[in-house]
């Protein structure tokens, strides 16, 4: 195959650009439609009992509070005349609104046990509370048209929104603003550092060109897919991301070994052919092992996490078809002229071997111990801070301080008492009789954290009853009720989630079913989904992964090597992490606040930095086992090889972190901690483990570092790929 494409693109070289300018357009126009089409959210298991819990309270309830208006007085006291005509029309207005449900407002409480609750401790503020209707495609939408429409300077009072709703609306919108700025920062960052390397201005930009293909296939797929099944709207920064990072590494492979060939004196024809057949095996198996990492993201139920697993793999296989088919062709058009616009210190950076990483893997391999355990040391000494890490899923705190939800949550939290914006909903279904309902709600007022809880009958609160009030009617149905417990514990602290444990422990009263949710319970919910699917996909990653290395080295050591050495940068990169956000290091100068570890984000993280880190193992190996197979002992091997190959994954790993890096500028944290952390895995990983760790392991292992029992290497032998043609002797290398 890999065959084929060199001699096509020597044939039809014109052609093949040709074809690719024509479906980069129809990808770019068809790519366009993609940001209509992807949504906010998807952080919840569609299985939960919360998220059934959620659907039960739209469709019999008229939803729960996720919209908070928060409302205070110009100067004076929320009760003054001018105020309350303000706060009475902005109710009755919203209660107007064909897209908003279940208002409740401190004006029309009746001044009942539920009012002390909208009011702020000093009487200068005041909440309204209401549900935006809608699914994942257009809650967002009428989130933003209604805080557009309520929120300002009104009649004497200012109104400002928060609530899930109005975090929705400003996540997305800032992530947007994030991306925009990242890209600014990396892509001319990234070309100047391309022209550096190469020392050419042509064979600088060839990479640019492949990253450019990847971003705009893998749109047009997102559209495709964001027509049939519901993609994250964050999908879109992995793309950008990963899309020119994955595209400069692969064509800055073919590339420099193009480059090489040519430097020893080889005619073009030939030169492009040998750089076909070995740097593209070298992009499939990389390929392959990435996009295996990043399918584990697929057994996952939450539609953020999957769609993370379909722009990657679009990414990763545009990425590998354009470094496979077009960069022969623009090699196979180029030739010689490949190493145009050269600058004046080209002839430094040409030489297709780097000395330094020749001798760091001598020096390394002659005194394995000395060299590996103090590297050991530090990375283990990072993975640390995993010992205390603490999982949560995003909210407002992910925002700056600035922001409007932002406010409005920290206001709600340091004013008010408790409101039924952070309360515990219950849905029970089935018949409950007033006693089994008044019995029900006792024990749940008497329960740690509860301020108290409301119900159609009347509120509960430390076990004593209050009759109903104006506000309690809607909270009853035929076979269905409603009970709100409200608590003045910080949301999704350990107490909050602890309240959710003790609400679930409770006997369901009569014969209903009792489903918990509110958002604490989507946090309980949404970290055991992960954690119960956690297991399968690190075992469908690490088996998959030893699968393709195995097909690649023909030796079962040498994937196990791979798995722990990725594994120890991986927890040491994720360790830093937590020391940073959850811990709060360098929270004054990033601009963010401390709080728990994204658990979607950081299996994201995860699963990128493990199939980035698998990348750059194909990249050395693959050079290692050309030396091995042409008959170079262990170490003559692994010292030639990462002085072969030690340029390039440094140069790799390092434009691909200056992508991820660029996101550290991001407003929203856990955007911020995807792009430190992955640029930091990468970097770990080509540096450490690349120039140390594995130099130190091959070492150690010698001969039974290509160990396979029999059975395994007639396998290898018939399905393992490998180059067709014989290891050419080095030549003497001339100026081109």
């Amino acid at each position: 195959m890999l065959d084929r494409i060199a001699e096509l693109s020597l044939k039809r070289g014109r052609l093949v650009l040709t074809l690719t300018v024509v479906a980069v357009v129809a990808m770019g126009a068809i790519g366009f439609g993609a940001f209509g089409k992807l949504l906010g959210g998807g952080f919840e298991d569609p299985s939960a009992p919360s998220t059934r819990a959620q659907e039960l309270m739209d469709d019999k309830f008229g939803g729960e509070t996720n919209l908070v208006l928060l409302v205070e007085a110009d100067g004076g006291a929320i009760d003054s005349p001018a105020a309350e005509q303000a706060g009475r029309t902005l109710t009755e207005r919203l209660k107007n609104e064909p897209t908003v449900a279940n208002v409740v407002s401190y004006w029309d409480t009746g001044r009942d046990t539920g009012a002390s609750a909208l009011t702020s401790r000093d009487g200068k503020s005041a909440l309204v509370l209401a549900h935006v209707k809608g699914d994942e495609t257009t809650q967002a939408d009428n989130a933003a048209e209604v805080i557009d429409t309520y929120t300002g300077d009104r009649d004497g009072v200012t109104v400002r929104a928060g609530g899930a709703a109005a975090v929705g609306d400003e996540v997305p919108t800032q992530v947007a603003k994030d991306l925009v700025l990242a890209e600014t920062i990396a892509v001319p960052l990234i070309l100047i550092l391309l022209v550096i390397a190469f020392g050419s201005v042509v064979a600088a930009l060839l990479p640019l060109i492949v990253g450019v293909i990847a971003i705009f296939g893998t749109f047009a797929e997102l559209f495709v897919l964001g027509s049939l099944t519901q993609v994250s709207v964050f999908s879109i920064n992995l793309t950008t991301a990963l899309g020119l990072g994955l595209g400069i590494d692969y064509a800055l492979l073919m590339i420099s070994r193009f480059r090489e060939h040519l430097a020893e004196g080889a005619e073009v024809p030939d030169a492009l052919r040998h750089t076909v057949r070995t740097a593209g095996r070298t992009i499939i198996f990389s390929a392959a092992t990435v996009a295996a990492a990043l399918a584990a993201l697929l057994v996952f139920p939450q539609f953020f996490l999957r769609s993370f697993a379909y722009a990657g793999i679009g990414v990763v296989v545009i990425s590998a078809l354009s470094a496979l088919i077009v960069v022969p062709a623009l090699l196979a058009v180029l030739g010689h002229r490949v190493n145009n616009g050269r600058l004046p210190w080209a002839d430094t950076v040409r030489s297709a071997e780097a000395p330094l990483w020749g001798r760091l893997a001598r020096t390394v391999m002659r005194r394995p111990a000395l060299t590996a355990l103090p590297v050991l040391g530090v990375l283990l000494l990072a993975a640390s801070p995993l010992l205390g890490v603490v999982f949560g899923t995003p909210d407002e705190r992910v925002l700056p301080e600035s922001a409007q939800s932002r406010q409005v949550a920290d206001a709600v939290q340091r004013d008010f008492t408790g409101s039924d914006a952070s309360a515990v909903q219950i849905v029970t279904t089935g018949p409950m009789t007033p006693a089994d309902l008044r019995t029900y709600a006792t024990g749940l007022s008497q329960l740690d954290g509860t301020v108290r809880v409301e119900t159609s009958t009347g509120t509960f609160s430390e076990g004593r009853f209050a009759p109903a009030g104006p506000a309690s009617a809607a909270l009853g149905r035929p076979n269905a009720q409603r009970i709100s417990v409200v608590t003045d514990l910080t949301p999704k602290s350990d107490a909050a989630q602890q309240l959710v444990a003790a609400v679930r422990g409770l006997a369901a009263p009569g014969g209903a079913e009792v489903l918990v949710g509110g958002t604490d319970a989507r946090l309980v919910d949404s970290k055991a989904s992960i954690a119960d699917r956690l297991p399968a996909a690190i075992g469908l990653v690490a088996g998959s992964t030893f699968v393709i290395l195995f097909l690649f080295t023909g030796s079962v050591v040498q994937p196990l090597r791979a798995l722990v050495l990725n594994g120890i940068s991986l927890t040491a990169a994720i360790g830093v992490m937590v020391w940073i956000f959850q811990d709060g290091h360098l929270s004054s100068l990033l601009g963010f606040t401390p709080q728990p570890m994204d658990t979607s984000m950081t299996v994201l993280m995860f699963c990128i930095a493990f199939g980035l880190s698998m990348d750059y193992e194909v990249f050395v190996t693959s050079r290692i086992k050309e030396l091995h197979d042409a008959g170079a002992d262990t170490e003559t091997a692994v010292t030639s090889g990462l002085s072969h190959t030690g340029r390039i994954v440094t140069m790799a790993a390092g434009l691909l972190a200056v992508s991820f890096f660029a996101f550290g500028t991001a407003d929203v944290s856990f955007i911020q901690m995807f792009g430190l952390g992955s640029g930091l895995a990468i970097l770990i990983d080509a540096v450490a483990v690349r120039g140390v760790l594995v130099p130190a392991a091959m070492r150690l292992l010698g001969r039974t570092a290509w160990y396979a029992p029999r059975p395994l290497r007639a396998m290898h032998g018939r399905f393992g790929l490998s180059d067709s043609a014989p290891a050419e002797e080095p030549r003497t290398p001339v100026k081109v």
